[in-house]
């Protein structure tokens, strides 16, 4: 088993901010990619340094508004595999640093572009950020509760899955091209097509129903006792995923009502059924029906907060979490490759914190070095 990593010797220059590429190359970075992460100076205070995700890689700054930045960035490119940005379509036109002339420095060049609505189209520069891109897309109208205004996710699903995991997955389908063909490519991610490409099980529902489905009430959501959430004695809550008969049959058993097992999606007695549930849920606390399913073969699990679930002994035991010497515990890599597995090697960098060492390995001196600071261009 290699410790390296996939992507050993894969060299990521990331021009993105905030969340979505920077998430991207933190995939590629635990996976065994160098990323240097490179930032305009001026960013340093803003409080928009979404620090977990810069583990493993290196910061530096760098103004490519100005001709000395610019001249850094494609020294940087000219050994780099991959550019990843985040900008608005047109951006790293004006800057000088968009695919065609990061081509002609370096023609294998995978050059990956994350927007929130795509480099074509008619809202390609219109600007938004996750709950837009969940509301267009159709995604954010199915969360929630009945009869009720729609929820917006407690994380950034469209930020992250959207653009961050979809770009990371696109470099590595456009890396294994480039190995075959030898050429690179350039990589168009829209956050919003991503969460259009979230609908296929909305889909089939819909076309297995007959009927659209709607918020608060669809297959997986809410319209069954089988598959919802309940309140417990002490105010905390319980989510039941009993899809299969089965299950469904095993969880009616252990609650004294097997009758209901046949009835699992039986329209007339329904909301029979679902009171049925809160109300017998209502009867313990949490904990009591934790240790009650503990060793029953049902689909049922406690809704954990986020500080409770970094302490579950699951995720310890999956090395999903670790303890650091930090505020904020490390979360582990999700992605297990037996012979290449993905590493934490190295904390989240600071703002800027590895500029000097990237310019002193491309050639610069103290004194250029010292220039450059004083011209505002890192």
């Amino acid at each position: 088993m290699s410790q390296i990593g996939t992507l050993a010797g894969i060299t990521v220059i990331d021009l993105s901010r905030l969340l979505p590429g920077p998430y991207c190359t933190m995939i590629l970075a635990d996976h065994g990619a160098r990323v240097i992460a490179v930032e305009d100076p001026r960013y340093r205070d803003r409080g928009e340094y979404v620090f977990p995700v810069y583990r493993n890689k290196s910061h530096m700054t760098l103004d490519l508004k100005s001709e000395a930045g610019r001249g850094i960035f494609f020294r940087l490119v000219e050994d780099a595999d991959v550019v990843v940005e985040g900008f608005r379509p047109g951006v790293v036109t004006r800057l000088g640093v968009d695919y065609p002339a990061v081509c002609r420095v370096n023609p294998k060049i995978v050059y990956c572009s994350i927007t929130g609505y795509g480099q074509t189209g008619p809202m390609r520069h219109a600007a938004g950020h996750d709950v837009n891109y969940l509301s267009r897309a159709g995604l954010l109208d199915l969360m929630g509760e009945k009869g009720r205004a729609p929820s917006i996710p407690g994380i950034q699903v469209a930020d992250l899955v959207g653009g961050g995991m979809n770009g990371a997955l696109g470099i590595v389908m456009a890396l294994f091209h480039r190995q075959r063909s030898g050429k690179g490519q350039h990589i168009d991610i829209s956050m919003t097509d991503g969460m259009l490409g979230l609908l296929p099980t909305v889909q089939f529902f819909q076309a297995l129903f007959g009927t659209e489905q709607k918020r608060g009430e669809t297959f997986l959501s809410h319209r069954y006792a089988c598959y919802n959430t309940y309140e417990t004695a002490d105010g905390r809550y319980l989510s039941v995923g009993a899809v299969e008969n089965h299950f469904w049959q095993n969880l009616c058993h252990r609650l004294g009502k097997p009758e209901y097992g046949p009835l699992q999606f039986d329209e007339t007695r329904r909301e029979e059924i679902i009171a049925f549930m809160r109300e017998r849920f209502r009867q313990k606390p949490l904990d009591e029906w934790e240790k009650e399913f503990r060793e029953s073969d049902v689909c049922v699990a406690p809704v954990r907060t986020v500080a409770e679930a970094l302490q579950d002994p699951l995720f310890k035991a999956r090395e999903m979490v670790s303890a650091t010497n930090r505020t904020t515990p490390d979360i582990g890599i999700p992605v297990r490759l037996s012979e290449t597995p993905g590493s934490l090697r190295k904390a989240p960098a600071a703002f800027g914190e590895d500029t000097d060492r990237i310019l002193e390995e491309l050639g610069c001196s103290e004194s250029e070095i010292k220039a450059l600071r004083e011209k505002g261009v890192v």
